[in-house]
């Protein structure tokens, strides 16, 4: 089986100071010539620019000094919570397993290191992956999610998960149906504020709009696990639609209020569309 992968970039340069694929602010060994420099400032005869030393009207010997190239830090963050076990086809966690496979595959390709944090209730310590470099990592963790066993879930187990971010740089995948109250999700944003985070919104069609045929339909609460049978009415299907209409709404208002794009998944992961989410940022 031919793993997929996506492209993805930042919207602007990286400061990291370890070499990679990405646009860097440093200054090193890179291809992005930046300008000359006097080789008695920067001593490093192996970057002397003989022409553009002759052509100096100042008479002293020029080096070209170049941008680095720099390496990205990438975090995956994955909702395990009940809510997420949810899907006609797949199962949301599934959705995001076959996400974090393809990302492993993307990073290794550009040399980016990788880890994995997941949550329910808690912070789910058993899922941990520390970032690391290799063939295979984003299978590994893929593999670990689709082997999980799910609880409750809450606001709770993210901020904790959310809190080992705080400061630190890097691109971050905040992975989850985002199913419970949205009121504390502000302030858990502000521990990715020097990260780029992009939130993932996973849901299932069955979820987002209403079955077209059947009057009843036998309903289950993921997380309570609460069954109930409703009938659905005309008025009901336009509730439902209207419901998720409004759910979508409140999420891109509180992304946008942090200068935050989600992207939105409805029932399998598109590689394709992931990319395009990038280019459009880097645009």
């Amino acid at each position: 089986m031919t793993l997929q992968e996506f492209h993805y970039r930042l919207p602007y340069r990286v400061g990291s100071p370890r070499p990679g694929s990405h646009p860097g602010s440093s200054l090193g060994a890179g291809q992005e010539f930046v300008s000359h420099i006097s080789l008695y400032d920067r001593p490093d005869p192996r970057r002397l620019d003989l022409r553009a030393s002759l052509r100096n009207p100042g008479g002293d010997w020029l080096v070209r000094v170049n941008r680095q190239r720099a390496g990205v830090p990438v975090q995956v963050i994955v909702d395990v919570s009940a809510s997420m076990s949810f899907g006609s086809r797949k199962t949301k966690l599934e959705v995001a397993a076959d996400f974090v496979e393809a990302l492993g595959q993307s990073a290794f390709r550009v040399g980016d290191a990788l880890g994995m944090r997941a949550f329910d209730a808690a912070e789910r310590e058993d899922l941990f992956m520390p970032a690391v470099l290799g063939r295979g990592v984003g299978s590994v963790m893929a593999s670990m999610l689709r082997r999980c066993e799910m609880t409750a879930g809450g606001m709770d187990g993210l901020e904790a998960a959310a809190m080992h971010f705080a400061g630190r740089q890097g691109l971050i995948f905040l992975v989850s149906d985002f199913h419970w109250p949205l009121e504390r999700l502000g302030p858990v944003l502000d521990f990715f504020a020097h990260a780029y985070l992009v939130p993932m919104i996973v849901w299932d069609p069955a979820e987002t709009e209403p079955p077209a045929h059947g009057a009843l339909a036998a309903l289950r609460d993921a997380e309570s696990n609460v069954r109930r049978t409703l009938w659905l009415r005309p008025k009901l299907r336009d509730q439902w639609r209207a419901a998720v209409t409004q759910r979508r709404a409140k999420l891109d208002e509180l992304f946008s209020a942090q200068a935050i794009r989600p992207f939105y998944v409805n029932g399998a992961f598109d590689v394709e569309a992931m990319s395009h989410y990038f280019f459009e940022a880097a645009a």
